[in-house]
């Protein structure tokens, strides 16, 4: 290494040092790169839900659809379940709704289903390894079902992560859009709709347009949605835009984005929250891509599938950034 004329050398401790500093000074360029890209591998939880189909009680009592891992996965997304309260039996049990009775030598042993669930901190480990969350469509009771028990755990420590400046994505489709309106009024207000199996285009509100969710799509995505019946309706109940408007913990929470209408009921069918990263949808992305039920319900178009793209990669975008900001507050503290 070549010195400045009339200095002295520098002693090889020190030429270690700053070769050090060199180094930490390009990984911390490269690191400031990365962050600014976000998050490169999120992880999006996905809860489950008590298995409400007597069917495929011999598999579990539990169960989340393949089509929402795939659909988070085709956006960058790794996905990990979030178990509820699960279903065990002392002997062999074909379902939690049955008794059972069978003979172990000459005693009579009764086999009987019981409840084992994750304690606090085992959901709040859970929700400190994840970058986001996702409620699913299914068919359980908004109020009293185990979904709805960690359901309400998930929402309430995201408000709480949020508050504190830890951005955390909530997102609920169908069933979880259900929830999510349960969950911020304290009420079950939903209308009885004949919206099981159809697929429909979209009736945008003034407010789409700004929105976090729809500001960045492409035109012609937004147009596609507008005009061609690419969301997959599967469900019999809805909230009211009337209803939602009489609501007032509904109306200054979450600002509505879609409508859609059966018969003379307007409903939402899109929404997010104003303060917070929390989304709605009363139908199902999901199904587009990766459902193959033979049903008129489920679009399969290059439209509706790149339609369901843009929204499972807002979303997964939306979770990228929690770790970025976890460790720029980790060296900030340091």
């Amino acid at each position: 290494m070549r010195r400045l004329a009339g200095l002295p050398p520098l002693p090889a401790a020190t030429l270690l040092l700053l070769l050090l500093l060199r180094g930490a000074a390009a990984a911390a360029l490269v690191l400031r790169g990365r962050l600014a890209e976000g998050n490169e591998r999120p992880i999006i939880g996905i809860l489950s839900q008590e298995c409400h189909f007597e069917k495929f009680h011999r598999f579990g009592s539990s169960y989340i659809a393949a089509s929402y891992v795939k659909f988070l996965e085709s956006a960058g997304a790794r996905v990990v379940p979030i178990r509820m309260g699960v279903t065990h039996c002392l002997q062999l049990c074909p379902s939690w709704s049955q008794l059972e009775t069978g003979v172990a030598g000459l005693q009579e042993i009764t086999t009987m289903p019981f409840i084992l669930n994750l304690s606090d901190e085992e959901y709040d480990k859970i929700f400190h390894s994840i970058n986001g969350v996702l409620f699913p469509g299914g068919g359980v009771d908004l109020k009293t079902s185990e979904y709805s028990r960690v359901a309400k755990i998930f929402y309430r420590k995201a408000l709480e992560a949020n508050d504190k400046g830890d951005y955390f994505p909530v997102w609920g489709t169908c069933l979880g859009h259900e929830e999510l309106t349960y969950l911020t009024s304290g009420e079950v207000l939903l209308v009885n709709t004949k919206t099981d199996g159809f697929a429909l285009p979209l009736n945008f509100t003034s407010a789409a347009k700004d929105s976090r969710l729809f500001k960045n799509f492409p035109d012609d995505v937004l147009h596609a949605f507008a005009t061609e019946p690419l969301t997959s309706n599967f469900h019999k109940w809805s909230l009211s835009m009337e209803n939602f408007t009489r609501n007032e913990k509904l109306r200054n929470f979450y600002n509505v984005l879609t409508t859609n209408t059966d018969d003379e009921v307007e409903f939402i069918s899109t929404m997010e929250a104003y303060k917070y990263p929390i989304y709605g949808v009363q139908w199902h992305p999901e199904k587009n891509p990766f459902e193959w039920k033979n049903s008129p319900g489920i679009p399969h178009s290059p439209s509706a599938v790149r339609a369901a793209y843009y929204i499972a990669d807002f979303f997964i975008n939306e979770g990228r950034s929690k770790l970025a900001q976890a460790i720029i507050q980790v060296n900030v503290a340091k």
